[in-house]
C-alpha cells in the first residue's frame, strides 16, 4: 500500500517554486510510492467568482470542471519539489490534461483530496510523468485528473512505457470565436490560481527559461474553451486535451470546435499563423 500523507493546509505554491529552483540538482531514480491528501477542504467562494472571471466561464452552484485542479494542484507540486522526485521542476512542460468529472461537484461541498505520481516513461525527447489526482464526497468519487509533464533530456527508468501524449481529432473548420489575449494574462491567472511559474509572469522572466515571451497558462486556455460552449456541456464529462505550442502573449487566437456524437472536438489555434496552441475532446458521459 502507498504510503499517504494528510496535510492540514494547501502547500505555498510560491514557496515551492523557490524551492524547486534550488533542490533541481541531483535528481534521479524511479518516482515515489506516495500520495498527499487533504480532508474536508471546502471552496472559497470568492476564490470561485475571481476564478471564473479570468477563465470566463459562468459562476454557479456547481464547480467548473477544471477548478478542482485549482485544490489539487498545490499538492502536485509538493510532490514534484520534494527531493525524492526523479525530474526537476524547472524544465518540466505540462504537454497533456485529462479530466473526468463523474458528476456534478457542487460548491458547498466538503471534499477530500488525494494526489500522486505514476507512470514513468519514454519519450523521444526525453521521459514523461503523469500526475493524478482525485476528489471524493463522502467517500465517493466525483473527479479525477491525470496531468502529463514532459522533461526533455531526461532518461526514464528501463522497461519504462512509451508516453501517450497524443489527443486525435477530427476536422476542425469552424472558427467558433476570436479571443485577443492580452500580456498580463499570464500574471492574471497567476493571481487566482498560485500558479507562479516564471514563464507566464513577464517576458524578462520567461526570456530566463528560454521563451522569447511569455506564455499563457495551459489550464487557463483549457478552461477559457470550455466557457466557450458554456450552456452546451452536461456536468459530467470527460475533457482531454494536448496542449501543443507555447500562446505567447499577447496574442490573438481563435477557438475551432466540431460537434459530434459524444460531444464536441476543439482546437484552439494562432489566427495568423494557424498554428495550434491546444487540441482536445470534450465527452459526455
Amino acid at each position: 500500500m502507498p504510503a499517504t500523507t494528510v496535510l492540514d493546509d494547501a502547500p505555498n505554491l510560491g514557496a515551492l517554486y523557490a524551492k524547486a529552483a534550488v533542490t533541481a540538482r541531483g535528481r534521479g531514480g524511479d518516482l515515489p510510492d506516495t500520495h498527499l491528501a487533504r480532508h474536508g477542504v471546502t471552496v472559497d467562494r470568492d476564490h470561485l467568482a475571481a476564478y471564473t472571471r479570468v477563465c470566463r466561464l459562468p459562476l454557479g452552484d456547481v464547480l467548473p470542471a477544471t477548478y478542482p485542479h485549482m485544490l489539487t494542484f498545490p499538492l502536485q507540486m509538493a510532490l514534484m519539489t520534494d527531493r525524492a522526485f526523479p525530474l526537476a521542476l524547472p524544465g518540466l512542460v505540462h504537454v497533456r490534461n485529462r479530466i473526468e468529472v463523474l458528476r456534478g461537484v457542487r460548491a458547498d461541498e466538503a471534499l477530500d483530496l488525494e494526489v500522486w505520481a505514476e507512470r514513468f516513461a519514454n519519450h523521444r525527447s526525453g521521459a514523461s510523468v503523469d500526475l493524478c489526482a482525485r476528489v471524493a464526497v463522502a467517500g465517493q468519487e466525483v473527479w479525477r485528473s491525470r496531468s502529463t509533464y514532459l522533461s526533455r533530456g531526461a532518461t526514464a527508468p528501463a522497461g519504462a512505457p512509451e508516453a501517450d501524449l497524443d489527443v486525435p481529432v477530427g476536422a476542425l473548420g469552424r472558427v467558433a470565436a476570436t479571443w485577443r489575449v492580452p500580456d498580463d494574462a499570464g500574471r492574471r491567472y497567476a493571481k487566482v490560481s498560485g500558479d507562479v511559474n516564471p514563464i507566464h509572469l513577464s517576458g524578462l522572466t520567461a526570456k530566463a527559461f528560454g521563451f522569447k515571451r511569455a506564455i499563457a497558462h495551459g489550464m487557463w486556455v483549457k478552461a477559457r474553451v470550455l466557457g466557450t460552449l458554456a450552456g452546451r456541456l452536461p456536468d459530467a464529462i470527460d475533457v482531454d486535451v494536448a496542449f501543443r505550442k507555447p500562446l505567447f502573449l499577447p496574442s490573438t487566437v481563435e477557438v475551432s470546435t466540431a460537434q459530434v456524437a459524444e460531444g464536441w472536438d476543439v482546437a484552439v489555434r494562432n489566427a495568423t499563423a494557424g498554428t495550434d496552441h491546444l487540441v482536445g475532446t470534450i465527452r459526455t458521459r
